[in-house]
């Protein structure tokens, strides 16, 4: 294990290896409360998003586009929550990786790809949010429940080719300019070109495209609720097309809060890594990569907070009312139970 001994000699990851690294040393204290605060954080991440996926999944009602991007971002932050945070928790806390190359390449292709799923996710959350309030006419033919599931399923499909390649490339330049890697740690080194090559590709693009849209959307936004609001004012009815407007709106809203708080979290870990395009792991990034983690883990919070079909959808898993017969049925927005 990684906490010091009494004779503070140096350990290393693999004693029998003359290339093993050298281990890190923990005080015990501090070992231990690492361990139980990383479990913590994944058991969190897991069981929320888990309610989430449920809630989806089981009542129909919730079968909505958005719902199901929302659905895919639950699976992709309930994966790194049950894979990612544990396995990096034990790389971070233990300081060597004892799990072999191939563990290690894998690993990274799969810390890739959901990071890659979940801002494809959100680009997807920005596209819907857009045409539901600039376009909202055209939103019925446009946004199709299959059109989203195929959008989706393109999403992890080419996450997944794109950081299979990019680990492949990055395997090939450590190989060829780097031959004092000791073994015991698990990283990736990037070719310079490739490193801009993921820039664009992982975030200015997606980055530009979700700005523009939501800069449109809250632009229409505020147009509709003056709109709105001076209809009210004036003792006029207001329309069933306006309520589904601000109900819209809101939802926009909602969503909006979520991608901002995930681009918050994922702009200082790129713009950091445009510093060190050479080795990434350090005490600062290896915080920054943390704080995408824990992100994975508040989706559901924002959920429970703006939403109401949540809150009752949790209160019927709770307590087991979905096992009832029907109960996929029930209609989760006008639910008083």
């Amino acid at each position: 294990m990684a906490y010091e001994t009494k004779d503070h000699e140096t350990q290393y990851c693999f004693p029998g290896m003359n290339s093993s690294c050298i281990k890190g040393k923990r005080s015990r204290h501090e070992y231990n409360i690492m361990y139980v605060f990383f479990s913590f954080m994944s058991a969190w991440t897991v069981f929320l998003n888990l309610l989430v996926i449920i809630s989806i999944s089981h009542f129909k009602k919730l079968h909505t586009p958005t719902n199901l991007i929302i659905l895919s971002l639950a699976v992709a932050d309930l994966l790194i929550g049950l894979i990612v945070m544990p396995m990096d928790a034990i790389k971070l806390i233990e300081t060597c990786w004892y799990f072999g190359d191939i563990l290690c390449d894998l690993f990274i292709i799969i810390m890739g790809l959901l990071t890659s799923v979940s801002i494809c996710n959100l680009v997807l959350i920005a596209v819907d949010r857009y045409v539901a309030v600039c376009h909202p006419l055209l939103y019925p033919h446009k946004i199709t429940t299959t059109r989203i599931i195929i959008c989706i399923c393109l999403c992890w499909f080419f996450s997944s080719a794109y950081n299979i390649a990019f680990v492949i490339n990055s395997r090939y330049f450590e190989s060829s300019q780097r031959a004092d890697i000791c073994y015991g740690k698990c990283y990736f080194i990037i070719g310079f070109s490739w490193f801009f090559v993921d820039l664009f590709c992982s975030f200015l693009f997606p980055l530009t495209v979700i700005i523009t849209l939501y800069l449109r959307i809250f632009y229409v936004v505020h147009q509709q609720v003056k709109v709105i609001n001076s209809l009210m004012e004036g003792g006029k009815c207001v329309t069933e097309g306006s309520v589904r407007r601000k109900s819209e709106s809101k939802a926009a809203l909602t969503l909006g809060i979520i991608v901002a708080a995930y681009l918050l979290c994922f702009i200082p870990y790129y713009i950091l890594s445009l510093t060190n395009t050479i080795i990434i792991p350090s005490a600062t990034m290896t915080f920054l990569i943390w704080t995408i983690y824990a992100n994975s883990g508040m989706n559901p919070v924002v959920y429970a907070l703006f939403y109401r079909w949540f809150k009752i959808s949790v209160k019927h898993i709770l307590t087991l009312k979905i096992l009832k017969t029907a109960s996929s049925l029930l209609d989760i927005f006008t639910d008083y139970s």
